[in-house]
């Protein structure tokens, strides 16, 4: 992107402030600040359900079994591999978080190499800023998931990429390889990013004819891509979600709460579709939607002032930027046109983050005609926005709501109330959390269990999930879920049954009191928001549906 990897300052000015003369030490003063920013944010919380449930993939007793286990979920195996090694070194949630932690500044740091060798170190600042403190990419670089790792390989393959090309390096070529097969290893969404650089690349190598031996080791990770490809949908992809009417690689997303992540011909204008579903990317990304509908529109500035080529300086080839930006994105609309992957405000489109925030970078280095002081300015007022009134999109749980003190006291009241002859029931993001904290993280056993449950035995307890078709257990399902389960268990008459929900959406009991009038108020253990206990009684059936087979004590 540039003749030297040694990016310049602003438009080829002189240098205006303290902060643009000291620009590197001041970007890593910014990581710092944003790894500060992740521990707090990883730290004094319990798991959710997704993270118990990437930990318990890992949890195992070797290698090989948490592998078996990791082909049971919708993600290559890389982060099941770096959890079953991590948690020798412990198993509280900040230390099983803090690979991710790591992986994420990584990534604000590649992010800002790549950015400012670019587009110039004020516009890789600016972006720093944002991937360092917008408060949605926090959240996800504090979690159990693959994201991070994703993002910092993809950054870090875009950056030697870059590198490759410009100091003609077939070592830096081997690197940007590595790296991309480590991308495509965290999360699948990586083919895509890797369609768009090998476009890219195929156009540097037209426009800029480097040497036979780059562009030999560049194909030669090509076709690896093609063979991770061809591996991974055969011995996982083509096996997710397969039925007549849904294609593999769409799976299970597609038909539960992603659904209008995907188009749908008998409901959308592909028009309508992609340049809404866009502007939800970026509320995604920036957290808020005012401000993302605003950052949408900064993105499609700095494209249109990419492709123009005008006033950028100092060797830069702005075109072909601004096709990587545009490209990664109109693969991810077009692979959702074909029902291939969602494309929406989601986390699973956060492989977007990376073009997403480069554009909305450019636009405002450029808005600030290269001036420090008001580009900084410009990014502090969005964040500072961002920040104030921003909102969580859901599924989401308070920080307060899930203290690790709740989910101290909550396993506490277990054991100290439920007696071991008496069942434990839930439903299956519970079972996770349950199973994480209830077996102290140690490996689930699990017992053969009658179609449709999951059964495990712990701390002298025994838990009975529902399957993962059933993730929350609500007022709709609960009728129908509780008699399935007294018929397959057949817990005598006046046992006393225990239900612990645990996770989002943790409503239950107070569903049931609203929608059946038969419904007594039971006397429910509420930790947090999130965290409620109750206990039923295996009753006489009863003429009426609701309540055959149960009441409360």
């Amino acid at each position: 992107m540039v003749t030297s990897l040694e990016p310049t300052s602003g438009l080829g000015k002189a240098p205006e402030s303290w902060v643009e003369k000291h620009a590197r030490a001041t970007a890593m003063a910014v990581t710092l600040l944003g790894l500060g920013v992740r521990l707090w944010k990883a730290s004094g919380t319990f798991l959710n359900p997704d993270e118990a449930l990437h930990f318990r993939l890992a949890n195992q007793r070797s290698l090989v079994l948490a592998y078996k286990e990791s082909v049971t979920n919708a993600h290559p195996p890389l982060l099941t591999f770096v959890l079953y090694f991590w948690r020798l070194a412990g198993t509280s949630e900040l230390c099983l978080r803090l690979p991710l932690v790591i992986a994420s500044v990584a990534f604000c740091w590649m992010f800002y190499k790549w950015l400012s060798h670019a587009a110039g170190y004020l516009a890789g600042f600016i972006g720093l800023l944002f991937v360092a403190f917008l408060p949605p990419i926090v959240s996800l670089s504090a979690e159990i998931r693959q994201y991070p790792l994703l993002l910092a390989f993809v950054a870090s393959a875009l950056y030697f990429l870059d590198a490759a090309f410009v100091k003609n390096s077939t070592s830096r070529m081997a690197v940007f390889t590595v790296c991309l097969y480590l991308a495509i290893m965290s999360h699948y969404s990586a083919f895509l990013f890797a369609a768009a650089l090998g476009v890219y690349a195929l156009l540097r190598i037209f426009s800029k004819r480097p040497s036979t031996g780059l562009v030999s080791v560049w194909a030669i990770g090509q076709l690896g891509v093609l063979a991770l490809a061809i591996v991974f949908y055969k011995t996982h992809i083509s096996k997710l979600g397969w039925t007549e009417s849904t294609a593999a690689t769409q799976g299970w997303l597609s038909d539960m709460y992603l659904r209008r992540s995907y188009f749908d011909s008998a409901h959308d204008n592909p028009v309508v579709f992609v340049l809404g579903h866009t502007f939800g990317v970026f509320q995604y990304i920036f957290g808020q939607l005012a401000v993302g509908d605003v950052m949408g529109l900064f993105f499609l500035a700095a494209i249109v002032l990419l492709l123009r080529g005008k006033g950028f300086r100092d060797g830069r080839e702005p075109r072909l930027l601004g096709i990587l930006l545009l490209l990664v994105f109109a693969i991810a609309a077009g692979a959702s046109l074909a029902h291939a992957y969602p494309y929406s405000g989601t986390r699973q489109v956060a492989f977007l983050i990376i073009p997403g925030v480069a554009g909305v970078s450019i636009a405002m280095a450029r808005l600030a005609a290269g001036k420090w002081a008001r580009g900084i300015a410009i990014a502090a007022f969005v964040l500072a926005a961002c920040i104030a009134f921003g909102k969580a999109r859901q599924p989401a749980m308070s920080r307060s709501d899930q203290s690790r003190a709740h989910m101290t006291n909550a396993i506490e009241f277990v054991q100290q109330n439920v007696g071991p002859s008496e069942l434990i029931f839930t439903d299956y993001q519970s079972d996770l959390i349950l199973g994480h904290y209830l077996c102290q993280q140690r490996p689930v056993s699990f017992e053969p269990a009658p179609a449709d449950f999951e059964q495990f035995f712990c701390a002298d307890h025994r838990v009975v999930s529902t399957d993962y078709r059933t993730w929350v257990l609500g007022a709709d399902n609960f009728p129908q879920e509780w008699q399935e389960f007294v018929q397959a268990y057949k817990p005598n008459l006046g046992n006393s049954v225990w239900i612990v929900q645990a996770g989002w959406g943790v409503s239950l009991p107070e569903d049931l009191r609203k929608r059946y009038a038969e419904f007594r108020d039971p006397p429910v253990q509420s930790f947090g928001a999130n965290i409620k206990i109750f206990k039923l009684k295996v009753g006489q059936p009863a003429d009426r549906f609701v309540s055959s087979d149960f009441f409360f004590p």
